[in-house]
């Protein structure tokens, strides 16, 4: 794996609520500072301006501007889940934080609850990105593991398969009853660029992470740049119940 992804930052625990003007994360890949006199700074901020008008729409955009060696490549979409008011607000903040986080490269993406946004001056549009994530977990663990896993091993298998059918665009979520009165939540995505095999490369990427970051963790989320998982002990995708507590504790790991 390339070195310059050899980067371990572990951040405090924190109480996290889903605001999309907080970014979980973002990376910025200093391999790939921009020149003076380049013009790749200029047709970044274009390319910005057409994700961002764009997306809202149908919640996804891949798209470049320029030519040559300046040429840009950009890929932004939104939660499978999330509405188009919610959308264009959530891409209407990454591109601006995108840019103030990592100003001076060309290689960047920024992750929010309700969507992500990437550009880079190579093309990457299908293919599989797992060289650099974000995972959360929750730090309470559940009373009984065996059963847990159980129901979250089905429940991802079911999800998974529908992500990678074409007319889910990615997309799978759902939820189960774990006991009479524990439910479970799980949504996944792919960015819609993949095949549905790759798709399903990254998924299984992601959710292999499960025992390593989130052992028997009440919740879990696992963001890479290609796709996407999260599972809790509550609702969290639309349609919500108003009644739940959003509220969890978390800790974060950025990791190659």
């Amino acid at each position: 794996m390339n070195s310059i992804y050899k980067i371990l930052l572990l951040l405090a625990l924190c109480i996290c609520h889903a605001q999309s003007a907080d970014p979980l994360g973002q990376f910025c890949n200093t391999d790939t500072n921009i020149t003076s006199g380049s013009k790749i700074s200029a047709n970044i901020d274009h390319l910005l301006s057409s994700l961002v008008s764009r997306t809202a729409s149908n919640g996804f955009t891949a798209t470049s501007y320029g030519q040559g060696q300046d040429q840009v490549f950009g890929l932004s979409q939104c939660r499978g889940d999330v509405g188009s008011t919610d959308c264009a607000s959530c891409i209407q903040d990454a591109a601006k934080q995108i840019r103030q986080r990592c100003p001076n490269q060309a290689d960047a993406r920024i992750w929010y609850d309700y969507c992500f946004l990437r550009y880079n001056n190579k093309s990457f549009a299908g293919q599989v990105d797992t060289s650099f994530g974000i995972f959360y977990w929750n730090v309470d663990n559940v009373s009984d593991p065996d059963n847990f896993n159980k129901y979250l091993g089905a429940l991802m298998d079911e999800i998974k398969k529908q992500a990678v059918e074409p007319k889910n665009e990615g997309l799978g979520k759902g939820e189960t009853k774990v006991s009479q009165f524990v439910t479970l939540y799980a949504l996944v995505q792919c960015t819609r660029d993949l095949s549905p095999l790759d798709c399903a490369q990254c998924l299984a990427i992601a959710v292999g992470n499960f025992e390593t970051f989130c052992n028997n963790r009440k919740g879990c989320r696992v963001l890479y740049s290609s796709c996407y998982v999260r599972y809790e002990l509550y609702p969290f995708f639309f349609p919500l119940d108003s009644n739940s507590n959003m509220a969890d504790t978390r800790m974060a790991i950025v990791y190659p």
